[in-house]
């Protein structure tokens, strides 16, 4: 699955909530991805919450929202690593590094997101 693109300028991924897809767009209980100014995204979909986290895998890049959603766990397809949506951890290994996590907020139907400091 080829990922929907976003472009942003780097000082708006760093300091400012933009907007990257719409609710309508991730259905519960699933995970889409995302390239961000460069950056790749996993937006995932737990009983109406979203998370957002990198989509590469630490532990050889694959690509996360290929993989299966368990939880508050996605789990890579390559290797079975697993990380939590909600922090980027690793919570299974090979993978030993976390992914990089996200802030979502939702305005109406709208999906911001803002790289953590």
């Amino acid at each position: 699955m080829v990922p929907s693109s976003v472009v942003w300028e780097e000082s708006e991924l760093s300091e400012d909530f933009v907007k990257v897809a719409e609710t309508k767009d991730i259905q519960s209980s699933s995970m889409k991805a995302y390239d961000l100014a460069g950056e790749k995204v996993c937006i995932v979909n737990v009983e109406g919450n979203y998370y957002a986290i990198g989509n590469v895998c630490t532990h050889v890049g694959g690509p996360l929202n290929e993989g299966t959603l368990e939880g508050y766990n996605v789990e890579c397809p390559w290797h079975g690593s697993k990380f939590d949506v909600r922090t980027g951890q690793p919570t299974k290994p090979p993978a030993r590094q976390p992914v990089p996590s996200y802030e979502v907020k939702v305005e109406g139907n709208n999906i911001l997101l803002r790289k953590h400091q």
